[in-house]
């Protein structure tokens, strides 16, 4: 079965100055996500706002239940827009990462 893929948008809840050492609890969350292989890429929106993620996983219940666990989230410093989409189209080097 295919995963479905998702574009997450992470909105800070504070100014990003306010983040502290939680940004680096993200990142190794984000890391995480990447070694079990269901994020694809992720980074800061420019201006500093929030981040953007693009993952894949079984349903967009589990997508949501991944970044439940987010530190941003846990301890409230920001907010998730979650959307699904079909990948028509893409660079002949994702097919393996769309297939699993």
């Amino acid at each position: 079965m295919n995963k479905k893929c998702f574009l997450i948008e992470i909105t800070y809840r504070v100014p990003a100055d306010q983040l502290g050492d939680i940004v680096e609890e993200h990142r190794a969350f984000l890391r995480s996500g990447y070694e079990q292989g269901i994020l694809l890429l992720s980074g800061p929106q420019q201006p500093r706002i929030g981040g953007i993620a693009i993952g894949h996983a079984d349903s967009f219940d589990a997508i949501q239940a991944f970044f439940f666990n987010d530190p941003y989230n846990k301890n409230g410093m920001a907010s998730y827009r979650f959307v699904e989409f079909n990948p028509i189209l893409h660079q002949p080097f994702l097919s393996s990462w769309l297939e699993n």
